[in-house]
């Protein structure tokens, strides 16, 4: 079912239901309608107090007082698309009667046309054309009174109203049934006339209309979701990935790789070997199984070292890191060259840059952390730092007794989680890690903030391309190619927005995925 068109065919009968709808009820059964409403049925009574005046004068013709009158107002109308005719009335030709009302339980006293909607409709109520407009017959032992109403032209739209005087043969208990206008048209569905109400309120094959579309709209995506959410989507593939390198953008991967998974259930993606960039490196082009080669992905906060010939590259993100210092080192701001001077151990006390007076503690990554080698390539160039001299983060080396203490972790968390508890400390770290981390701070490098804009414009310089890297090029059909698809072009270029990262297409220099000002 994955592959059956349900989102093209709900959109059809979400256009084509109306469209039918509005056709069968305006242009083939509601063509010619015929209606009528009884806007009023009533019986007065006091007809014996003093206010009643005329009322006390109702009468027969004969001139005999109506002891038990009761009234009621018929609207005929037209309420279909084209006129009725003379000629539409399924009454013989001869016969001008188009139209009965009928009342049982009661007689006709009286008729009285009382609302014309085109004042020509008068002429259909002349004597000539109706010159008996009552009659009563009996029926179940009741007398029924009977209004008879002639073939009237009537376009859309238009109506006449008939008000009738009736009485009871007697003093009756109880409800009498409603009265009813009986009549065919020719060429209008079944051709009987319709009881209508009044336009108070939406008409019901209306309110079904729109219940239908409500529905079609709350379906859809359910349907759709059924049907192409939980089945594999365009960019799936089955099968195992092994994901390793930057721990300072396994965040990313994670996240990633769960959403890939929860899209393609045949995908299993391990992430559990990120432990740095140059690892990862090393260890794919190690990798002695073609198969398990062919299935690793490795990213690295920059690019591999020269000489790795079998490691194709592919720019994924524009990543920004930045310098973090623990809070009571109150240090925000360091130059270029002061911050060379801290890491190399030239600063042994921040009150010597106008800090607190507390020891420096400079915290390392592992010489392959690729965020350690972007710090080295962005500041010391070839200068190679100094080496760690403690273990703990807490006491030096017999042997480096007098220097600033040093040391080293082996991924990001462990880095903010450190200088964060170690008073005195610095280090570095990818930027959104590090502003989300309350217990450290963000040191400004020459007065200026990480910021994408400012890195792209050469204002601010701890940035660097993630690399994904693989042994040769992956089958375009395979795991490694379209999980790497997903991060390029789907929901992937969310989640590296989302955790901070600028993905490579939406720089200016986007092919090398790097600031386009000149060094």
């Amino acid at each position: 079912m994955t592959g059956f068109p349900w989102q093209e065919i709900l959109a059809v009968l979400g256009v084509l239901i109306p469209v039918i709808a509005f056709v069968w009820e305006f242009a083939i059964v509601g063509r010619k309608r015929l209606g009528y409403r009884i806007q009023m049925d009533t019986t007065p009574s006091g007809l014996n107090t003093e206010h009643a005046r005329a009322w006390q004068r109702l009468e027969r013709r004969s001139g005999e007082r109506l002891k038990h009158p009761s009234f009621v107002l018929i609207r005929i109308e037209n309420i279909g698309s084209a006129p009725i005719n003379t000629g539409d009335y399924a009454t013989p030709d001869t016969d001008n009667l188009g139209l009965s009302a009928r009342f049982p339980g009661r007689t006709v006293a009286g008729v009285l046309v009382t609302e014309l909607s085109d004042d020509n409709l008068e002429s259909f109520f002349h004597k000539d054309k109706w010159p008996d407009a009552s009659d009563e017959e009996e029926e179940d032992g009741h007398k029924v009174g009977i209004v008879k109403l002639p073939k009237v032209k009537l376009n859309p739209d238009d109506h006449y109203k008939v008000l009738v005087v009736l009485e009871r043969p007697g003093k009756q208990e109880g409800t009498l049934p409603e009265p009813e206008v009986v009549g065919t048209i020719t060429k209008a569905g079944d051709g009987r006339i319709s009881k209508t109400r009044g336009q108070t309120g939406t008409p019901r094959w209306v309110v079904a209309l729109i219940c239908f579309l409500l529905m079609v709209g709350l379906t859809e995506p359910f349907i759709f979701g059924q049907t192409m959410g939980t089945g594999a989507p365009l960019e799936c593939a089955e099968g195992t990935l092994k994901v390793t390198g930057s721990t300072a953008f396994k965040p990313v991967v994670e996240q990633a790789a769960k959403s890939y998974e929860d899209y393609c259930s045949g995908a299993d993606i391990d992430t559990s070997g990120m432990r740095g960039s140059v690892a990862g490196l090393q260890g794919l082009e190690g990798e002695a199984d073609p198969k398990l080669r062919a299935n690793t992905v490795v990213f690295s906060d920059g690019s591999a070292a020269a000489g790795s010939p079998a490691l194709v590259p592919r720019p994924k993100a524009f990543m920004l890191f930045s310098i973090i210092a623990n809070p009571g080192t109150e240090v925000h701001n360091l130059t270029q060259d002061q911050l060379r001077r801290v890491l190399r151990g030239e600063v042994r006390n921040w009150a010597e840059l106008g800090g607190k007076n507390i020891p420096v503690v400079v915290v390392d990554r592992e010489s392959e952390s690729g965020t350690r080698m972007t710090l080295e390539e962005r500041f010391f160039g070839s200068s190679p730092q100094p080496g760690e001299n403690s273990t703990d983060c807490e006491q030096v080396r017999g042997d480096a007794t007098g220097q600033v203490l040093r040391c080293r972790r082996t991924s990001t968390p462990a880095m903010l989680e450190t200088v964060a508890n170690t008073p005195g400390a610095i280090g570095y770290s990818e930027s959104f890690a590090a502003n989300s981390n309350p217990g450290v701070i963000e040191v400004r490098i020459d007065g200026q903030a990480a910021d994408f804009d400012a890195a792209e414009a050469g204002a601010y310089p701890y940035w660097q391309t993630e690399y994904a890297y693989t042994y040769g090029e992956p089958a375009p059909e395979s795991l490694p190619a379209k999980f790497l698809r997903f991060l390029t072009y789907q929901e992937g270029v969310d989640i590296l927005r989302h955790s901070g990262h600028r993905p490579c297409a939406e720089l200016r220099d986007a092919v090398s995925c790097e600031p386009s000002v000149p060094e």
